[in-house]
């Protein structure tokens, strides 16, 4: 049952998608560190979300993210103009920023939630592996979506709170309002493709466990982080048409 029988032709794969994400993500952060963007939290938004959107988030970074940098601020500034990235960018490729400023935090804390717990297996278990759930994963996707939660509000309350100028308090409650829908929506994409992977594909087709130490595992998150943005588009587009979230 737990044999490894993964095909070659996937194992090559997961690794060619994994190096593919984290050569991205270096691009990114080399242009980000040259041009830094107006609000700093976007520096850790556009590649982090690279290591699993590659090659398009590339695109739009360079696109679109690259419209609202400090310089193009000040310069926009100088002569009394609107910042290029409100006056160029489409309302769809705005939501499409807030989706993945909210998938940025998903996927930090689901990073370090899959890593701490695969090194400490005591904190599944505290999370009701075992008494609760005899599947080790429903135990990790709790300490999953806490994470990415409070990685969300803190990504969410640095973009909103010095665009406002709101106080802590009211910067927490604006961020709580602005992203518990989406953080949500994303996760719930991301748990339902990694249930499909984990026990079908993995355990059903293949005949063995998809463990978090392997290159497979991680391709599949990839995967699973595309369908949290798709599930997380619509939540996005009604957070910013109503004005509980900012335009990016």
């Amino acid at each position: 049952m737990d044999a490894p029988v993964v095909p070659d032709w996937l194992h090559i794969l997961s690794l060619v998608s994994l190096a593919l994400g984290v050569l991205c993500a270096l691009i990114i952060a080399i242009d980000v560190i040259r041009h830094p963007q107006q609000m700093w939290i976007m520096d850790v938004v556009w590649p982090t979300t690279a290591l699993f959107g590659s090659i398009w988030v590339v695109w739009q970074y360079f696109s679109y993210g690259r419209l609202a940098t400090q310089e193009n601020m000040r310069v926009a500034k100088s002569h009394d103009a609107q910042p290029p990235n409100k006056r160029q960018t489409p309302f769809a490729i705005m939501v499409a920023n807030g989706s993945l400023h909210c998938g940025s935090g998903c996927t930090l804390g689901d990073i370090v939630a899959e890593w701490l717990a695969f090194g400490f297996p005591a904190i599944a278990v505290a999370f009701g592996w075992k008494s609760i759930f005899s599947e080790k994963v429903f135990a990790v996707w709790i300490l999953d979506f806490l994470l990415a939660y409070g990685f969300g509000i803190l990504f969410q309350y640095f973009t909103i709170a010095p665009m406002r100028g709101l106080s802590l308090g009211q910067g927490l409650i604006a961020a709580v309002k602005a992203d518990t829908i989406s953080i949500t929506s994303w996760q719930v994409g991301m748990y339902g493709f990694m249930a499909f992977a984990n026990f079908y594909i993995f355990r059903h087709v293949l005949g063995t466990r998809l463990e978090v130490d392997s290159p497979e595992f991680w391709f599949m998150m990839q995967i699973a982080m595309l369908f949290g943005f798709v599930t997380s588009y619509p939540a996005n587009w009604w957070l910013l048409s109503r004005g509980l979230k900012e335009k990016m």
